[in-house]
């Protein structure tokens, strides 16, 4: 096939020809290429929209809690003696703190072994918890005399020692990996038989000294067995002891140097003793962080607005138009967030506006915040402030706490009445106990059914000489089962010696039933059984369910999904609780709605995104036209050219034979 081109004989220029009429076939489709481009500027610019709306509700996040806007900052005067920190429950105070003794775990040391890889002996070993008290302790034997032991009732553990555990390593490693609340490790001290197993309690305070029974193996019995008030074949090196101090003159004995129950809300951690030299504790509101969370609100609403605000500008004077110029989507947004900064905060106390506190809207649309006014507000309305930002509620009765909501539930103050307070399951024996003797066999076994759980526990034998020493044991044992490990149960004698068991829980899953062959012996043949009940009442004059101590609003009602801890107090009205959606809450709902992949931004950008494949679907049509087109263009030209060209050449050959007529012509 020979070169062609167009255009060389007939002297048309059939490209020139082509190319500007397809510039002017092709005005279409440049058309929709630039719809297409500005289709796609306007994803984009939606992406940086949900971009800046995502960053507006991280920094949203802490805000919604009120506990952001509540800091109590809490200062200790020499901090080598105790650090201290404060939550929002914490009330402004200051104390004087003296601290004479610290809290201590009890430490024990066995007997020295020759080696830590011989063999001593399989059984099982049982560690109980409580205090020793009475009798004295030899400093130079870590041995008691005259000493009696009484559980704590936390409950008792057991580690098996089998075969593959019958050295002292072994049972080091078995007691570490029961993870029951002992540390164990051994200890060369040098002698001929050097290696020493130290066991140590994880738990600080007087009643968290050891007692160690052994069932099993003598060999493991005479190096492990601990009773303070019998044969002790481990020295003491440390006492089990309560930290002891004074707040403001009054004497305080905690099991632990980490106390949390001083002082509501407040958390000492004790380091040292400062006898006669009192340390200073200032427990004060953070005024600081609280007025910072507010700039933070200020600062992070003012950039998602810019956001907003420059997606849908207009320069009047470069009369150029923003990408998202007049979308509607956008606008809706930026106005309702506006409108809900604007509105009343319900149930939200002293201050029910932004504008209240400081905050407010320039001309600009921006917020501004005076500092000034804002610290007034923290000073003498400090909890108030939280409500117009985060979620709160607060009950005006003592005994009555709020507890969760739902979105379903309306900001308000709603009527709270109790007709009925939660109570605890229990179990009363019918008479009093029969024997402080548990015997193997006879009367151990006991099959506990606690608030819908049930195991059977082998009580210890012995004679446990008074009912409130056997009461704790059983308390120990049942505290003790992993069954129980989500409940657990008071039990306690009376004076008569009658024995009462009692669930920790409240409400209706509360129950205690009891069989086996040590009931009889413990409670009496028909020991009297109360269920515990629900709280009742009602919430906004709504009854309200209750579950527990917890009483939560009425379905359909304002309150519904409101819930509240009704501790305790008197049956009637009990004041009212004040429940408040501040604006952080209601701006990250918002936003959390637009933002979701069935939201606004989402619907809109799938829309945009919907037309983009329409106009390509157009454009490959019309660009397959558009080759067509020109395909049948050129056909047309080459067809001219080649006449064309056929009739110069013609035109060449008569004048060629007309000039040679004229030149024979002329010669003749």
């Amino acid at each position: 096939m020979g070169i062609s081109s167009p255009g060389i004989g007939s002297g048309l220029d059939v490209n020139s020809l082509v190319s500007q009429l397809m510039t002017q076939e092709s005005q279409p489709l440049t058309l929709l290429q630039k719809k297409e481009a500005t289709y796609q500027s306007q994803v984009s610019a939606l992406g940086q929209v949900k971009s800046a709306l995502s960053s507006f509700q991280s920094a949203l996040d802490g805000l919604t809690d009120v506990k952001s806007f509540q800091a109590v900052k809490a200062t200790v005067g020499d901090s080598a003696v105790m650090t201290a920190s404060a939550s929002s429950s914490a009330a402004p105070g200051s104390y004087a703190l003296e601290v004479t003794q610290l809290a201590q775990a009890q430490k024990l040391v066995s007997a020295g072994q020759a080696s830590t890889s011989a063999a001593i002996g399989t059984g099982t070993i049982t560690f109980d918890f409580g205090t020793v008290s009475g009798g004295s302790l030899d400093a130079s034997t870590g041995k008691y005399t005259g000493a009696s032991f009484a559980s704590s009732g936390s409950g008792s553990k057991s580690v098996t020692i089998d075969s593959t555990h019958a050295t002292l390593s072994g049972i080091r490693d078995a007691i570490n990996a029961a993870g029951m609340g002992v540390t164990a490790s051994i200890v060369n001290d040098g002698s001929a038989a050097p290696n020493r197993l130290v066991l140590t309690n994880s738990a600080t305070g007087a009643a968290s000294s050891m007692k160690i029974s052994v069932s099993g193996d003598a060999a493991l019995s005479s190096l492990l067995s601990q009773d303070p008030a019998g044969s002790q074949a481990m020295q003491q090196t440390i006492a089990a002891q309560d930290a002891k101090f004074s707040i403001d003159g009054l004497a305080v004995t905690k099991p632990s140097n980490h106390v949390t129950d001083l002082i509501d809300g407040v958390t000492l951690d004790l380091t040292k003793t400062n006898a006669g030299s009192p340390t200073t504790l200032s427990v004060a509101r953070d005024t600081a962080s609280a007025s910072s969370a507010v700039k933070k609100f200020v600062d992070a609403y003012n950039a998602a607005s810019k956001t907003l605000t420059d997606a849908t500008s207009y320069n009047a004077e470069t009369k150029t138009a923003a990408v998202l110029n007049g979308d509607s989507t956008v606008r809706n947004l930026q106005t309702r967030m506006r409108s809900m900064l604007s509105n009343v905060v319900a149930g939200g106390g002293a201050y029910s506006r932004l504008a209240d506190i400081g905050v407010s809207f320039q001309k600009d649309g921006t917020l501004a915040l005076d500092s000034a006014k804002l610290n007034k507000a923290l000073t003498s309305n400090f909890n108030d402030v939280a409500s117009l930002f985060a979620v709160a509620g607060n009950a005006s009765d003592a005994l009555v706490s709020y507890q969760d909501a739902t979105p379903a539930t309306k900001a308000g103050t709603y009527a709270v009445s109790v007709s009925r307070l939660a109570t605890q399951g229990s179990l009363v024996g019918s008479s009093a106990l029969g024997s402080t003797t548990i015997t193997a066999g006879v009367n151990d076994s006991l099959t506990v059914n606690l608030d819908g759980n049930s195991a059977t526990i082998t009580l210890k034998p012995g004679d446990y000489q008074t009912a409130s020493a056997l009461a704790l044991q059983i308390e120990s044992q049942i505290n003790g089962n992993s069954a129980f490990s989500d409940s657990g149960v008071a039990v306690s004698a009376d004076s008569s010696n009658v024995l009462s068991f009692t669930s920790n829980r409240y409400g209706s899953a509360s129950k205690i039933t009891l069989a086996g062959t040590a009931a009889a012996n413990l409670v009496g043949a028909s020991p009297v059984a109360s269920d515990g009940v629900d709280v009742a009442g009602t919430i906004n004059g709504m009854a309200a369910s209750g579950s527990g101590q917890k009483l939560t609003g009425a379905n359909g009602d304002a309150s519904e999904g409101l819930s509240m801890l009704v501790t305790g107090g008197a049956i009637g009205d009990r004041g009212t609780i004040r429940y408040a959606k501040g604006y952080a809450s209601q701006l990250d709902d918002l936003i959390a709605g637009v933002l979701d992949t069935d939201g606004s931004i989402s619907a809109h950008t799938k829309g945009i995104n919907a037309a983009i494949k329409a106009v390509q679907k157009q454009e490959d049509a019309m660009s397959q036209r558009l080759t067509l087109r020109e395909t049948a263009l050129r056909a047309q030209f080459n067809a001219l050219d080649t006449q064309l060209s056929g009739l110069t050449a013609t035109s060449t050959y008569l004048t060629q034979q007309l000039a040679a007529i004229k030149a024979n012509s002329s010669s003749s």
